[in-house]
């Protein structure tokens, strides 16, 4: 089997898809892309049997195969080629001999059949939503995600599309993003959970513009958008009731600018605690003190900024990098902080204009007890 692709599109392909591959395979298989040839159509796929992704391209051939590549051999010789046509042949004991301007280099290949196979999906439904929406909804709560193995459902994002919207959730019991836009709705109500992992291959090949397709089932999801296909499984196990953490009433609010509030915290939470960083937010009338100290080594600093707070006066503890990484979230000019009382969690939410009524985006951090 023959066939000739330019070196740059195909190293632009390849590395689109390498984010899948994993460093600790226990199928040596995986460690390869998968190359099928279909005439003047190249399909390559790279996957860690949880996650599949495939990307497709025109190539110059007349024949029908498939064979199994090793990935980072194959990336490394293309990232070293300049742009020109390469020729692949293909032989039968699976060799890989790929020809270009200047010489040529071999390598020995695998069956393409030992490839693991993607599922076919049963009793899907599908939905479609812009690139830009779904990368939007990606970023907005991928980084509030927990990390921990013995709570598998809390380290992905869930999913929940319903006839009047559609609504991402993401948490690791000490911060929690609710993302939801009114603008696109299903047909009918359906949840999952996606992994992080493919999540974070989809951000990267998102380019905005595009329309993509997801279809899904109760055990895996495929989404299709421009020459990628992902098909992932889908986290089992039943999401945590969020709606009941989030509190009803909360009537001391502070109004503040996003990036006023960020960078005095950021200023600030230089001298937290290293273990809890812990930094406490003072208010009383229309002043906000932030202040941090760390006992063990005498450090302190306090910042008075000026804001709109209705309410209470109150002193409430909260984790710095926890709140930074909520602000650099979002993108509005000012936020609002909603709280109740020094043990229970604050709302965080942007100060949308009129032009952004689609999208609600409500943020919630838990308070740390503050050191008397």
């Amino acid at each position: 089997m023959n066939f000739i692709v330019s070196s740059t599109i195909l190293l632009k392909h390849l590395q689109s898809i390498s984010g899948v591959l994993s460093s600790s395979n226990n199928l040596p298989i995986l460690d390869n892309f998968l190359f099928e040839v279909n005439n003047k159509h190249l399909s390559i796929s790279a996957s860690d049997l949880e996650t599949t992704i495939t990307t497709s391209l025109e190539i110059k051939s007349e024949e029908i195969g498939k064979i199994a590549i090793p990935a980072r051999l194959i990336i490394d010789i293309l990232k070293n080629l300049p742009e020109q046509p390469c020729t692949f042949k293909i032989g039968t004991d699976f060799s890989v001999e790929i020809a270009y301007d200047n010489g040529k280099s071999k390598m020995i290949g695998f069956n393409g059949d030992e490839y693991p196979r993607v599922p076919k999906l049963d009793n899907k439904n599908s939905v479609s939503i812009t690139g830009e929406i779904l990368s939007k909804a990606i970023n907005k709560t991928i980084f509030a995600a927990g990390n921990d193995d013995l709570r598998p459902v809390m380290s992905g994002v869930f999913c929940q599309f319903t006839e009047k919207e559609i609504t991402f959730v993401a948490t690791d019991a000490h911060k929690l993003v609710r993302y939801s836009r009114t603008d696109f709705t299903a047909k009918g109500n359906a949840s999952f959970i996606l992994p992080k992992k493919p999540l974070n291959l989809l951000k990267n090949n998102i380019r905005g513009d595009e329309e993509v397709k997801i279809e899904y089932n109760t055990s895996n999801a495929i989404f299709s958008l421009n020459d990628i296909t992902l098909n992932c499984r889908l986290i089992d196990g039943k999401y945590p009731n969020y709606e009941a953490v989030i509190p009803k009433e909360n009537p001391n609010v502070l109004s503040i600018d996003r990036n006023q509030i960020l960078s005095s915290i950021k200023r600030v939470s230089l001298f937290s605690n290293k273990t809890t960083h812990q930094i406490k937010l003072k208010l009383a009338g229309s002043d906000l003190n932030l202040s941090a100290e760390d006992v063990d080594f005498s450090n302190e600093a306090t910042e008075r900024l000026t804001c709109n707070y209705n309410g209470t006066d109150l002193e409430i503890g909260f984790n710095s990098r926890f709140l930074m990484d909520m602000l650099s979230n979002l993108e509005t000019t000012e936020i609002q902080l909603a709280m109740s009382e020094p043990n229970r969690a604050g709302l965080l939410m942007p100060i949308h204009s009129e032009e952004n009524k689609n999208e609600h985006i409500l943020m919630l951090v838990m308070p740390v007890m503050l050191n008397r």
